[in-house]
C-alpha cells in the first residue's frame, strides 16, 4: 500500500521532465531589430563608430575644470545658452581665500609703509632730540671741567685744602662727561645719516616679496569665478549650487565618476563627427582631400554627407565611447574628424553616437 504513492510521484516526475525537455529544446524566435542597421553606401567602404561633437578648429569640445576646490555658490548660465569670452559662468565659495588675500595685501602695505619710513629718515623731531642730548652732554662736560679746575687750583695753592680723594673723583667725573659727549655726538651723527642703505635694501626686498604674495593671492581669488574661455555655447552644466567641486571636476550622481563642471561647444551650434577607424583598416583610407564619408543616424533612415576636416595623427587605444575599456587585447583606432550640416527637421546633439562609412581609396 505504501509503494503505490511512491510509484505515482515517480511517474509524475518523469512526465514533468519530458515536458520540460520539450519546452526548453524549442529555439525562441529571433526578435526583429529595433531599427535596420546602416547599409554600406559605397562599393568599398570602411565602417567606423562615430560620436558627434561641436566643431572645433583643434581638439574636442571645451571641458572646463576648476583650479580650486569648494562648494558652488552660484551658476549663472543654462545649458544651451550662448556666451562670450569672459562671461561669468559659475562661482565657488571664496570666503577663505578672500580673507587670505586681504591679509596678504595688508602685510604688503605695512612693508611699503616701513620702507617709506626708512627712506624718510632722519625725522626732524628725532634729530632735534639727538641735538639736545649733545648740548646736554656738552654742558655736563663743561660743569665737570669747571669743578676739576677749581679743585686743581685750590690744591696748587694749599694742598691741605683739598683731599686727594675729592680731586680723583672730579677727574673721573670729567672723563665720564667727555666719554658721554662722544657717545651722544656719535649717536647724533648716526641719526643725521638716516637709515642704513642695507636696511633699506632689505626692506625693499621684503616689500617686493609681500607684494608678489598679495598678487598671487589675488590671482588665486579670481579663479573662484569660472569664466568662459572663448565664445561658444554651453552644452552641459555638471554641478549645481551647493555641489562640492575640485580640480578633478564634479562628481556625477549618474556616471558615478568625476567630470568637467561645464562643457562648451562652438557658437552657432556647428557640428562635427569624430570617427574611430580600426588600425587594421587605416591603410585603406583615401587621401584626406578626396575622402568621402556618410553619417547614419541610428534608429532612423537619415543619412548625411560629411566633409573631411582633418585626421588626428595619433593612433590611440580603442575604448568604448562610454570610456570603459572592453577589449582583452590592445586594439587601437585612428580618429578622423568630419564636419557636416544637419538637415532641416533633424535634431542632433553633441555626444550622440552615429555610424560612419568612409569610401576606400
Amino acid at each position: 500500500m505504501r509503494s503505490k504513492p511512491i510509484f505515482l510521484l515517480s511517474g509524475l516526475g518523469v512526465v514533468l521532465a519530458i515536458v520540460s525537455a520539450v519546452i526548453f529544446s524549442q529555439e525562441p524566435k529571433a526578435q526583429p531589430p529595433v531599427f535596420n542597421p546602416a547599409a554600406n553606401p559605397y562599393g568599398k567602404g570602411i565602417y567606423a563608430n562615430g560620436i558627434i561633437e561641436s566643431e572645433q578648429n583643434q581638439g574636442e569640445n571645451v571641458t572646463i575644470y576648476p583650479e580650486v576646490s569648494g562648494p558652488v555658490t552660484a551658476v549663472m548660465v543654462r545649458e544651451g545658452a550662448a556666451v562670450r569670452k569672459g562671461d561669468l559662468l559659475l562661482t565657488i565659495d571664496e570666503s577663505v581665500q578672500r580673507a587670505t588675500a586681504e591679509q596678504q595685501a595688508s602685510q604688503a602695505a605695512a612693508a611699503v609703509a616701513l620702507l617709506r619710513e626708512l627712506k624718510a629718515q632722519p625725522r626732524k623731531e628725532t634729530l632735534d632730540v639727538a641735538s639736545a642730548q649733545v648740548e646736554s652732554a656738552k654742558a655736563s662736560l663743561k660743569s665737570a671741567q669747571d669743578s676739576l679746575s677749581k679743585l686743581d687750583r685750590s690744591y696748587q695753592l694749599a694742598p691741605q685744602s683739598v683731599s686727594l680723594d675729592a680731586l680723583d673723583t672730579a677727574r673721573n667725573a670729567q672723563k665720564v662727561a667727555a666719554a658721554n659727549l662722544d657717545v651722544v655726538q656719535r649717536q647724533y651723527d648716526l641719526t643725521r645719516a638716516g637709515a642704513w642703505v642695507y636696511d633699506i635694501q632689505n626692506q625693499e626686498a621684503q616689500a617686493q616679496a609681500l607684494a608678489k604674495a598679495a598678487s598671487a593671492a589675488e590671482a588665486l581669488l579670481a579663479k573662484y569665478a569660472i569664466r568662459a574661455p572663448a565664445d561658444g555655447t554651453v552644452l552641459a552644466v555638471q554641478a549645481g549650487v551647493g555641489s562640492y567641486v575640485s580640480p578633478q571636476g564634479a562628481y556625477g550622481s549618474y556616471t558615478q565618476g568625476y567630470g568637467p563642471l561645464i562643457v562648451m561647444g562652438t557658437p552657432g551650434g556647428k557640428l562635427a563627427v569624430r570617427a574611430f577607424v580600426d588600425e587594421i583598416l587605416v591603410h585603406r583610407l583615401p587621401e584626406g582631400g578626396t575622402t568621402q564619408a556618410t553619417l547614419f543616424v541610428r534608429g532612423t533612415d537619415v543619412r548625411i554627407p560629411l566633409s573631411f576636416e582633418r585626421i588626428q595623427p595619433y593612433v590611440s587605444p580603442k575604448i568604448e565611447l562610454s570610456d570603459q575599456r572592453q577589449e582583452r587585447v590592445d586594439v587601437r583606432v585612428l580618429p578622423v574628424i568630419f564636419r557636416f550640416e544637419a538637415p532641416k527637421g533633424i535634431t542632433l546633439y553633441p555626444g550622440q553616437l552615429v555610424d560612419v562609412y568612409i569610401a576606400e581609396k
